[in-house]
């Protein structure tokens, strides 16, 4: 049975993807003006997504935690829950992607750019077709995001918040889907799914995928 988080946008998403039966996915997502729920809502929606497939803790034998891109102190809460639960419960830990979860999670066979709004003018992007990375992940300035998607691979699908947010930058050159389209939220399912083929890490190798330096730094 595996386990993935992901905290990486402003949603906090949980799914259980059992030996055998129905995988259960889980979300909340804040409403406006309202702050990320990750370090309330993380542990509960696990526990709720464990108990609907009749399982516990002790029961997962895999981790799977998007490690981001994505919001500093999101991916800090996911990475150290990780951390935490592997240690009670012996379950190996995977790290994934959460652009890469983006994109497969599209389950198509165009080539897929995934795009996360970064803040501060940026967003992160990473390009897949077939399910190879073809490039990323990046911080990139919005008006660059067109030139990501190579003619060659073309068509291109465009997924995920920042996809959404800079819609007239992607357009024509990479179809976006329409913004409620359910592509554009962060799919821990896609993130037990890839877990389950990725190689484990070491728990203490488990660390977040900034990309860029965080907006504070210490003072030399």
């Amino acid at each position: 049975m595996i386990l993935g988080l992901d905290t990486a946008t402003p949603a906090t998403v949980v799914a259980v993807l059992p030996d055998e039966g129905e995988p259960v996915e889980l979300r909340h997502e804040p409403s406006p003006g309202e702050r990320p729920g990750h370090a309330t809502q993380l542990l509960g929606l696990a526990r709720r997504a464990l108990d609907a497939v009749g399982a516990d803790f002790d029961d997962v034998r895999r981790i799977g935690v998007g490690v981001g891109p994505g919001t500093f102190t999101g991916l800090r809460i996911g990475v150290a829950t990780a951390r935490a639960l592997a240690q009670a419960t012996g379950a190996e830990v995977a790290a994934v992607s959460t652009l890469e979860a983006l994109a497969a999670a599209a389950d198509t066979e165009r080539a897929v750019l995934a795009v996360l709004d970064a803040r501060r003018g940026e967003a992160y992007a990473a390009a897949f077709h077939d399910g190879e990375r073809l490039l990323g992940p990046m911080a990139i300035a919005p008006d660059g995001l067109a030139a990501l998607a190579d003619p060659r691979h073309a068509p291109w699908l465009a997924v995920g918040d920042g996809a959404v947010r800079f819609r007239d930058r992607l357009e024509p050159a990479v179809e976006v889907p329409a913004d409620a389209s359910p592509l554009h939220g962060a799919s821990a399912l896609a993130v037990c799914r890839l877990a389950r083929e990725a190689d484990p890490v070491d728990r203490d190798a488990l660390l977040p995928e900034y990309v860029r330096l965080p907006d504070a730094v210490p003072r030399r």
